[in-house]
This record gives structure tokens, C-alpha cells and sequence, in this order.
């Protein structure tokens, strides 16, 4: 592959900027459900039954994991006078931050009315958040050419989607009450903060020129015979699967932050913003020290280190406020120590592993399939959200006076303590098979 000159400091911030669509993502993770089926002391009233909820955003995720391969294959066949990538996240943008305002205007005249919305609607946000979200991360081994700026690219992109899901995560509190409070200020917000996404994406579809500095070239391979190349590559599916169980557990502890906050805890949704931002501000933290690690021994083992300190702090919010050592106060102190694993492991970590598999696989093979690769990882990404998503609404009404078969069929009264304390169990368990998978991991390397 021809050598192309370096990616410069300001392209590489510009490119950061436009992983605002995690105000998006984060919108989804920590509003929908609870919006959906809120907390009984929350003043508002569930939608549906939790098995509507948890069957119509599985057919959502169903629809999204299909489509994240299928629109990496199509940026990789894509040659236009911007690039291959940034044409979708243009495209992309505005029907995304549309979608994501509809979650929040139901039709509520009956169960099935609500399930079909629900379905609809997150079938459409995941297909248009695939279209901005593959090609925009397939641009870091698109237009770097060597490991430091894919790192770089990584440590800005990740830098900035923290400052973006801190932001989602720490203002809806205060904006909820500011824009009108209950229903009313929870849509406000959603408005304002998807306008913000939108903005942000734009910057990069008109400041990065991609064509500048892309080593890649349009692939010609047909869509069967990229997969088959890619599925000879054991240590890319084994990467896959130990990326899919982390992110299982950390969708799981994202959503079920709110509850912890409100149900354990026992503060208000103002509250939620200070929880929200120790875990982020903790993250942030770290990336500098992550970064500068990273490019000395690699990801494989801050991934491990990572993996073992979230299994232990799964175990101390079980344990909140059962022993004598932890208070329901400690909760804030537990939410800041998961910020230094978290900020490799989720934000880091996955770009700057797949770009660096990428790299090898053009090395090696010769075929540019980028869009492919991210596609394929943004498959098992939204399995876990599929399997969270799946998980959560049965989980967190487990453990009231009323059976559990009654509780998932039926509206019910709202979330139960134990249901929330018995997330952390299940996050436990998706870290510990992740960090099994992280073990066979084997990274390998480059000369550049």
C-alpha cells in the first residue's frame, strides 16, 4: 500500500468531534427504558409490560445486527469525491436524532400499539445509527497509515464520545427539571441534546477531507467472498466474542445506574448527573495514562487488568449498603473507581484493537475491508445490547410480592431492589467470560 503522509493534530480532533452520536447511544441506553418503564416513585407510569418492551427492542437489535455488516460491505464498495466514510455519516445524521425524539412520543392507546411503535422506531434509530457508526469508525484505519495515529485517532475519538456520553449522562438530570420536569422535560431534553449530536457530526462530514490522507481503495469483492476471508481469521471472532460479553456488562451497569441511584441509593433523578459524572470525570482521567501505556506494551493486557477490576467492583455495588463497609453513599465512591477501567476498556480499547486488526489483515491479504470489519464488530456490539436489553426489564422487576412470570406479562407497579442489586451479579458474569476470551486473544503486530 502506498505510503500517504501523516494525519495531523487538528484532523485528528476534528475526526473526535463527530462521535457525537454517542448523545444518541447514551440517550438510548440510560432514557428509553426508563422512560418506558420507570421507577415507581418516578411520577410517570410504564408504557407497556416488560415483555412488550424487552420483545420489541430485541426485534430492533435484530434488525441493527444485520444491518451493521451489510452497511460496512456497502462504505467499502463505495468511491465518491468525499471518501468512502464520511458520504454515510452525512446521510446518516439528521434521520438518527429524528428517531431518537420519536422513542419518546408513543402511541399509547394499547399493549400492542406501543410494542408495534417501540419496534418501528428502534428498528429505524439502529439502522440509521449503523449508518453513521460503522463507516465513521472504519475511517481511523481508512485514513492512518501507522499505529501511532490509529492510537491518536482512537484516544481523540474516545476522548471526545466520554466528554458526549458524560454530557448525555450528566445533564438530562438538571435538564429534565429546567425543561419542564416529568414527561415534558425528559422529551425537551432528548430534542436539545439530539440537535447537539447532529452538530457535532457535521463538523466532521465538512472539516475532514478524506480523501487526503485514505490509504484505502474501493474493494472489489463480492459480499460472500469478503466474509470468507475474514472468517479464516480465528483471533478476529475470539477478539469479537470477548468484545461482545464486556460490553454486555457494561450496557447492564450503564442502565441500571439510574436505578441504583434512585431505588438503592435513595436520591432523585438530580443525583443521577453526580454518579454519572464521577464515573465519567474518573474516565477522563485516564485516558492520557492509557494512551501512553497502550503504545508500550499494547492492549491485550490493560484489557485483562481492566476486566478483573470490573468484576471486583460488580461485586462491592451487590454488596452496597448489605455491609457494614459499604453504605448506600459508597455507591458515588464505586462509580468513581469504575471510571479507570472503563476508560480503556470502553472507549479506547475497541477502536484501537480493530484498527490495528485491520491493519494486519491489509498487511497480510491485501484487501481493504475496513468498513467490513466494523461493520461485523458493530454486530456483536448490538448483541449485547440485544442480550441487555433482553435482560433488563425481566431483571429488575424480579423479587416483588407478585410472581415473576405475572411481573414480565403484565404492567407492572415499577423496578424492585432486588431485580436492581441482581444486574451487578449478571454484569459479574459477562466481565468473567469476557476476560476468558481476552486470554486466547493473541495481538499481533506490524512493521511499519
Amino acid at each position: 500500500m502506498e505510503k500517504v503522509k501523516s494525519v495531523p493534530r487538528s484532523i485528528q480532533i476534528l475526526y473526535g468531534v463527530g462521535v457525537s452520536y454517542a448523545i444518541v447511544d447514551q440517550i438510548f441506553a440510560q432514557w428509553v427504558l426508563y422512560y418506558y418503564l420507570p421507577p415507581s416513585d418516578s411520577g410517570m407510569q410504564a408504557i407497556m409490560a416488560p415483555l412488550y418492551i424487552s420483545l420489541a427492542l430485541i426485534i430492533s437489535r435484530f434488525v441493527d445486527m444485520i444491518a451493521d455488516p451489510l452497511v460496512g460491505y456497502w462504505s467499502d464498495k463505495t468511491d465518491t469525491k468525499w471518501g468512502r466514510r464520511i458520504p454515510f455519516v452525512g446521510l446518516g445524521a439528521i434521520p438518527l436524532a429524528l428517531a431518537t425524539v420519536a422513542f419518546f412520543y408513543p402511541i399509547t392507546t394499547s399493549d400492542l400499539s406501543s410494542f408495534i411503535y417501540l419496534a418501528v422506531i428502534g428498528s429505524l434509530f439502529f439502522v440509521f445509527y449503523t449508518v453513521v457508526g460503522a463507516p465513521y469508525n472504519a475511517l481511523i484505519p481508512e485514513i492512518a497509515q501507522n499505529k501511532v495515529d490509529r492510537l491518536n485517532l482512537a484516544t481523540w475519538q474516545s476522548a471526545f464520545r466520554l466528554i458526549y456520553t458524560a454530557i448525555a449522562m450528566i445533564l438530562p438530570g438538571f435538564l429534565i427539571v429546567k425543561l419542564g420536569g416529568g414527561e415534558q422535560g425528559i422529551r425537551n431534553m432528548v430534542i436539545l441534546l439530539s440537535t447537539l449530536a447532529v452538530i457535532g457530526m457535521m463538523v466532521t462530514v465538512f472539516t475532514v477531507k478524506e480523501k487526503e490522507y485514505s490509504g484505502g481503495k474501493r474493494s472489489e469483492d463480492s459480499l460472500m467472498k469478503s466474509l470468507k476471508s475474514i472468517g479464516g481469521d480465528k483471533n478476529f471472532w475470539v477478539y469479537l466474542v470477548g468484545f461482545m460479553f464486556f460490553f454486555l456488562g457494561f450496557n447492564i451497569l450503564r442502565a441500571s445506574t439510574n436505578y441504583y441511584v434512585v431505588e438503592i441509593m435513595g436520591y432523585g433523578e438530580g443525583e443521577i448527573a453526580i454518579a454519572s459524572g464521577l464515573l465519567f470525570g474518573s474516565a477522563a482521567l485516564f485516558f492520557y495514562p492509557v494512551n501512553r501505556l497502550c503504545k508500550k506494551i499494547g492492549y491485550r493486557k490493560p484489557m485483562l487488568w481492566s476486566l478483573a477490576l470490573l468484576m471486583l467492583l460488580s461485586v462491592l455495588l451487590y454488596s452496597l449498603g448489605k455491609v457494614w463497609f459499604l453504605p448506600t453513599g459508597a455507591g458515588f465512591a464505586i462509580f468513581f473507581l469504575m471510571g479507570l477501567p472503563i476508560s480503556g476498556a470502553a472507549f479506547i480499547f475497541p477502536p484501537a484493537m480493530l484498527s490495528e486488526i485491520s491493519a494486519v489483515n491489509t498487511a497480510k491479504k491485501g484487501e481493504n475491508l475496513e468498513g467490513m470489519l466494523f461493520g461485523l464488530q458493530g454486530f456483536f456490539l448490538k448483541m449485547s445490547f440485544l442480550l441487555s436489553i433482553a435482560i433488563l426489564p425481566i431483571v429488575l422487576v424480579w423479587g416483588g410480592d407478585v410472581p415473576l412470570m405475572e411481573s414480565i406479562v403484565s404492567t407492572p407497579e415499577g423496578v424492585q431492589q432486588t431485580g436492581v442489586y441482581a444486574t451487578s451479579i449478571v454484569a459479574f458474569i459477562s466481565f468473567a467470560l469476557s476476560f476468558i476470551f481476552y486470554l486466547w486473544y493473541k495481538e499481533e503486530r506490524i512493521e511499519e
